[in-house]
C-alpha cells in the first residue's frame, strides 16, 4: 500500500521537527497508541492498538528514525507484530519546508499488512490507513499548532433582544355608576301627597277629593317606583 500527502502546520519548521522527535506527541497523536518509549534518539518502542475490519489486534513493535536533515525531515520505519490477527511494517518519508508562518509537511508512505488481516483485501486496508493518518495529522496540527484547528469560531453578535410581545389587553368598560342623586324628593313628594290624601279623606264626605287624592297619589308612587328601579338597575 502506497499513500502520499501534505499537511500545513501552523508553526515553524522547528517546531514541528521537536514535535516529530517527541515521543509523548506521537503517543497522543498515533490512533490506538498506549505507549511510546524513547531508547535512543534514534529509536522507540510502540504498543497499539489497531482494528481493521471486524478484525482487531494490539500490536508490539520497534520504530527507528533514520536520513536524520533537521529540521527539514527524515525517514521513520516501523514493524509490528499482532500475534494471530497479522504483522505490519511500514516506511514513511517526511519532509518540512517553510510555508509563510506555517510550515507544509509532506509524506508518502510505504506500507504491508501480513496474515489474516492481509486477507481482507486492500480497499478495506487503504481506507482504513488514510483514516488512520487523516485522525494522526489533525490531532498533531491542533497540538503543534497551538489548537489553531481546534479553535472555537468566535461568538456571534448578539442580537438586542426585542421586547417581549406585549398580550393585547381588551378595554376595560368602565363600571356603570348609577348617577349619585341627592335627596330622594319622588319618595317625599309621594309620602307627603299620601298624607294630604288620607287628611282631606277623612275631613270631607266627597268622593271628587278623594278620587283626585289618589290618582295624584298613584301618579307619584309610579315615579317614585321607576326611580328606584333605574337606582337598582345601575348597581347591578
Amino acid at each position: 500500500m502506497e499513500m502520499a500527502g501534505e499537511r500545513r502546520i501552523a508553526a515553524s519548521p522547528q517546531r514541528v521537527w521537536e514535535a516529530l522527535n517527541d515521543p509523548e506527541v506521537l503517543r497522543q497523536c498515533i490512533p490506538g497508541c498506549q505507549s511510546l518509549e524513547k531508547e535512543a534518539d534514534d529509536r522507540f518502542t510502540a504498543v497499539a492498538e489497531i482494528k481493521i475490519g471486524p478484525i482487531g489486534a494490539r500490536f508490539k513493535g520497534a520504530v527507528a528514525l533514520s536520513e536524520l536533515d533537521p529540521p527539514h525531515g527524515y525517514t521513520i520505519s516501523g514493524q509490528g507484530n499482532g500475534g494471530v490477527a497479522g504483522n505490519a511494517k511500514g516506511t514513511a518519508k517526511v519532509r518540512l519546508s517553510a510555508d509563510g508562518a506555517g510550515t507544509l509537511l509532506a509524506y508518502t508512505v510505504d506500507a504491508q499488512v501480513g496474515g489474516r488481516m492481509a486477507q481482507l483485501g486492500g480497499p478495506l486496508i487503504d481506507a482504513t490507513a488514510r483514516n488512520m493518518a487523516d485522525k494522526f495529522f489533525t490531532k498533531f496540527g491542533d497540538l503543534v499548532g497551538g489548537g489553531a484547528a481546534a479553535t472555537a469560531p468566535a461568538l456571534a453578535e448578539t442580537a438586542p433582544l426585542a421586547a417581549e410581545p406585549t398580550a393585547a389587553v381588551a378595554p376595560v368598560a368602565a363600571p356603570h355608576t348609577a348617577p349619585v342623586g341627592g335627596f330622594p324628593w319622588a319618595w317625599a313628594v309621594a309620602l307627603g301627597l299620601a298624607i294630604l290624601a288620607g287628611f282631606l279623606l277623612g275631613r270631607s264626605d266627597a268622593a271628587d277629593w278623594w278620587v283626585i287624592a289618589m290618582v295624584l297619589l298613584a301618579l307619584v308612587a309610579a315615579g317614585a317606583g321607576f326611580d328606584a328601579g333605574r337606582r337598582s338597575g345601575g348597581r347591578s
